[in-house]
């Protein structure tokens, strides 16, 4: 039988490039875990990558207990440069335009799944429980639940350049109504947690693709999945808007699972650069990583999203065998 709209994959018929330049430098040798490598998963194909590391840096690949692609290294003193760089097969509708299953009992979930309905170190969801029921507990569950979480956030929440904070914990971040997107991240997923969906924190990249640009310098970005209805959802609330071309780099618990650089010892970042933007499908040369990263050929910050063209439906019935 052929699969439903909600079970078939979407097309993956738009390309972003992507990627980042880190330079840290070290006085001393220092270990260090860097999480700065995407996979192919649902919703998203790498088609081509390069990833550049330190020389002499002995890095060694491994997946963290989330199936995380994360890199090992020993940096060396000195300034330590790491770039990454990709190309990266998305769809071009948004990430909601797919239908929601409704929601399945707690009693139903899968099992393993279950360690994202707990609290954790920035997800003190323990600490919101009278919070989240008293105003979203009446809701029916699924879609309409957890959209309610998220607009709450969302409306409630100031977003304010760099009121980041190392030890803020959801908790922090509704009584004082305000932070980043990893504040809205983690409130997204403690009071999803606290109505007993798993849910979790994930970085990656959020291209401005069919929205204006809004003129600020590429970053990652942080925002949540929650899981109702057989799969997981996206649930953004710091721009509470269903995107185009959003590519995860990873996801965990919380920020301490996804942070893109651990380093055990001294270092100081000198130099961050990030980079997100849909390439011109009829551009050879912009299709490339040889070509060199340039945001004056991207479409990104406009409404225009533009796809390959399909070839033409045959319109004349085939000769008969």
């Amino acid at each position: 039988m052929p699969a439903s709209s909600r079970d078939r994959p979407p097309c993956l018929d738009l390309t972003v490039r992507l990627g980042c330049r880190l330079v840290w430098e070290v006085p001393a040798p220092v270990t260090a875990v860097v999480n700065l490598q995407p996979s192919s998963g649902p919703g998203q194909r790498i088609r081509a990558h390069r990833l550049l590391l330190p020389p002499g840096s002995s890095p060694r690949a491994f997946r963290d207990v989330d199936g995380n692609r994360l890199h090992h290294v020993e940096m060396p003193p000195g300034e330590n440069a790491f770039v990454f760089d990709a190309l990266v097969a998305v769809p071009s509708t948004r990430e909601h335009d797919r239908p929601f299953a409704p929601a399945e009992a707690v009693g139903a979930l899968p099992p393993e799944l279950l360690r994202y309905t707990l609290p954790s170190r920035y997800v003190d969801s323990d600490e919101l429980m009278d919070f989240a029921f008293q105003l979203f507990g009446s809701l029916p569950r699924g879609r309409e639940q957890v959209q309610a979480v998220t607009d709450w956030i969302h409306t409630n929440v100031e977003y304010r350049t760099g009121s980041g904070s190392a030890t803020r914990t959801a908790r922090e971040t509704i009584d004082g109504r305000l932070g980043v997107c990893r504040d809205f991240a983690h409130a997204v997923v403690a009071l999803c947690r606290c109505l007993n969906y798993p849910a979790r924190y994930v970085s990656g990249y959020v291209p401005d693709i069919g929205c204006l640009d809004p003129g600020t310098p590429n970053d990652y970005h942080a925002y949540a999945e929650v899981f109702h209805g057989g799969r997981w959802h996206t649930w953004d609330a710091r721009f509470n808007a269903s995107r185009i071309g959003r590519v995860k780099i990873s996801h965990g618990l919380d920020a301490v699972d996804t942070a893109f650089a651990t380093i055990y010892g001294a270092a100081m970042l000198r130099h961050f650069e990030v980079w997100s933007y849909q390439v011109d499908p009829g551009d050879p040369a912009a299709t490339s990583l040889d070509a060199p990263i340039d945001l004056t050929r991207r479409l990104c910050g406009t409404p225009e999203v533009r796809v390959p063209r399909r070839p033409a439906r045959q319109l004349t019935a085939p000769p008969r065998a």
